[in-house]
């Protein structure tokens, strides 16, 4: 990251924590166990869906999106009795909610961690907010620009709408309608040390 890149990411995250600070919270939209829930139906919609996990490759956009790859992909193992393949994508630093964009106003992609050939590949990626769609749509690109899948589908733990680009969930652990003035928060146990979705207001 070079010095220009790196000065604006801390000019727009250190207003984005401003903005975090001026947020309380509204109400509590999933818990512990109806995440687990979550993440358990969309395995199994994964696995219908497919007819099983042959050619199939799970795609984790960094970093709760990973880490919720990585809890799909243990149930899969569970339920099917073999592992999926795996892969991640960090889009982390141009996140839609921190606003940073490069030249052309879009998410760019930091580092591709995908170590199978994508080719005529069903690739599920895996997010947990989807809200304009754009840093789904940066992801798509890199996956595309590794090869060819033969389909590429979506799977997320909460989708609140406002969509700025044509791009559905396949799967979906919980439908929120919100207003642009809210925030959702995804707290998971491997980054926040405990499992909850909750929606803020501004004070």
């Amino acid at each position: 990251m070079n010095a220009e890149v790196f000065a604006a990411f801390n000019y727009e995250l250190s207003k984005f924590f401003e903005e975090v600070l001026r947020l309380t919270e509204k109400a509590i939209i999933l818990d512990e166990q109806a995440i687990s829930r979550a993440i358990t139906r969309i395995a199994h919609e994964i696995i219908e869906r497919n007819k099983g996990i042959d050619d199939c490759i799970l795609v984790g956009i960094k970093t709760r999106g990973a880490f919720l790859a990585n809890r799909l992909a243990t149930r899969i193992e569970e339920i099917e009795g073999k592992p999926i393949l795996k892969g991640e994508l960090d889009i982390t630093l141009y996140r839609d909610d921190l606003m940073l964009k490069h030249g052309n106003k879009e998410p760019l992609v930091q580092e591709i961690d995908i170590q199978h050939d994508v080719t005529n590949k069903k690739v599920i990626l895996i997010d947990d907010v989807l809200y304009t769609g754009r840093t789904v749509r940066a992801a798509m690109d890199a996956v595309m620009d590794r090869g060819r899948p033969s389909t590429i589908q979506l799977a997320v733990l909460v989708d609140r709408g406002h969509r700025e680009l044509p791009i559905r969930p396949d799967f979906i652990g919980k439908n929120i309608p919100t207003s642009s003035e809210e925030r959702v928060e995804v707290n998971l146990v491997e980054s926040d040390n405990k499992d909850v979705v909750s929606i803020h207001s501004r004070q």
